[in-house]
């Protein structure tokens, strides 16, 4: 290739200067080497770029061309350079998020919502298809965040508590246990289940029935919410699903959601990413965000699950989440 970035913005200076002698202060060059420049270059494409003459420099047709093209690539270029120098500054960028359970995507996309306010040069990507397995998807470089209800422990990984949810059993108000405060395991063995995941992935049948001797007898897989709630209603089943995924149906009368448990069956979530990128800016706003409106997204029942315990884990994660502003200070 003859062209090179330098005899595009020779050209454009000799033609906006009006002539090589300011042409050459404008490149920090001599009038002899900007006219051997373009002597050079002239030659190499096999025609004359100026018509001269002792008082200007005349585009040929030929360099009017070149001169469009060159205007059009260095403009580019600046424009790649900034952008470069903000993915460097934080400033634009990228952010991939997943979670382990469908039902996240009621409230991820109004505190997205929030985060792009805060960050309008950061495109964020709900990626869908990682959700059966964000943390294996995190470590193959596909995530930059995963929203878990199961820890991973690995050392590559950063993971920072953020909340918990809690659990239901959702069916319709005339079904045989809606009027109950609270199911036990046994009362669930007959009944048809309505769960988002497999059998061997659903936390509440591997971990509340199972261990009380309970092995369900009908479990249907139902991936989309929406579909739940509409079989629980129509009295199909009874859903095992999360009470943030069904609080306006609840709050409606349409469903009635039962607690598991005296006490409630719950959940820990948190933010994993990898170790070696936790101190980006941006990660570091997204899980703030997060720890944030923790209390909107889990409701108070989670809450007040947690306790006195649950509120001083919290305060001594936020002091443990770096924000942006401190990341700063310590550089």
């Amino acid at each position: 290739m003859i062209l090179e970035v330098r005899h595009l913005q020779l050209l454009i200076a000799v033609t906006e200067e009006r002539g090589v002698t300011r042409a050459g202060n404008r490149l920090h060059l001599t009038q002899s080497a900007v006219s051997h420049q373009l002597k050079d270059l002239e030659e190499k494409l096999g025609t004359r770029l100026f018509l001269r003459d002792r008082k200007q420099m005349i585009l040929t047709a030929a360099g009017e061309k070149l001169l469009e093209t060159a205007r059009g690539v260095i403009a580019q270029l600046r424009r790649a350079e900034q952008e470069i120098r903000d993915i460097g500054a934080e400033r634009r960028g990228r952010l991939r998020i997943s979670t382990q359970c469908y039902t996240c995507y009621r409230w991820l996309p109004n505190l997205l919502k929030l985060f792009n306010e805060k960050n309008p040069g950061i495109d964020v990507d709900i990626v869908a298809d990682a959700t059966r397995q964000p943390v294996q998807a995190l470590l193959d470089g596909k995530l930059d965040i995963a929203l878990v209800s199961r820890s991973p422990r690995d050392r590559r990984l950063s993971v920072k508590p953020l909340f918990t949810d809690e659990l239901v059993a959702v069916m319709a108000p005339g079904h045989r246990l809606a009027s109950k405060s609270y199911v036990r395991p046994e009362e669930l063995a007959d009944e048809r289940l309505l769960i988002h995941n497999s059998p061997q992935e659903n936390v509440v049948i591997q971990g509340l029935l199972i261990p009380a001797g309970v092995s369900p007898q009908q479990v249907s897989q139902v991936q989309l919410t929406e579909a739940m709630t509409e079989m629980t209603k129509a009295g199909l089943g009874v859903g095992l699903v999360s009470k943030w995924a069904v609080r306006e149906e609840v709050a409606a009368g349409a469903l009635r959601a039962v607690r598991l448990t005296p006490k409630g069956f719950h959940r820990p979530w948190s933010a994993v990413t990898l170790r070696s990128e936790q101190s980006r800016p941006h990660l570091l706003d997204f899980v703030n965000l997060l720890l944030e409106n923790a209390t909107h997204i889990s409701g108070n029942v989670a809450a007040g699950a947690r306790g006195r315990r649950g509120r001083s884990e919290s305060a001594r994660t936020r002091a443990a989440v770096p924000t942006r502003e401190s990341l700063r200070r310590s550089r």
